[in-house]
């Protein structure tokens, strides 16, 4: 299964906001960039994206940024998908053609697993904790 960028660096800079949820502060572009390794103009489309979806916030302003909306453990990763890459859960088979049922019933079968395991998983299982890890503040 081949992953879009986009989705992956999504998942990234969530989890960075996960880092520091309970802090209750807001995370700079710029810190969040250079902890991810993103380019912090195609993050900012990210960011929008994520914050458009509601899982995220952003604050404008000195002590603004991003943070979470919610708990990590509250944000599935099936709403990151579909947020950011969602023709990913998109089924587009018909059951045209002698073999068409049965292949559009397979893919189906396989996509709602696929569905299945990104509910199954939440952005705290992505979450890498470090308690000497730097925060990047405005």
């Amino acid at each position: 299964m081949k992953l879009s960028h986009k989705l992956e660096y999504a998942c990234r800079v969530m989890a960075q906001l996960g880092r520091f949820h309970r802090q209750e502060k807001f995370s700079h572009i710029d810190g969040l960039s250079e902890a991810e390794q993103i380019p912090a103009n195609y993050l900012v489309q990210i960011l929008n994206e994520l914050r458009t979806a509601g899982l995220i916030i952003s604050k404008r302003g000195k002590q603004g940024g991003y943070a979470l909306s919610r708990e990590p453990r509250e944000i599935e990763l099936k709403s990151i998908v579909q947020a950011i890459d969602p023709e990913l859960l998109e089924r587009n088979f018909t059951d045209a053609g002698h073999s068409g049922a049965r292949v559009a019933s397979l893919w189906s079968e396989v996509s709602a697993t696929l569905e299945t395991k990104l509910e199954k998983y939440t952005l705290e299982d992505f979450v890498m904790r470090d308690e000497n890890a730097q925060m990047y503040y405005i």
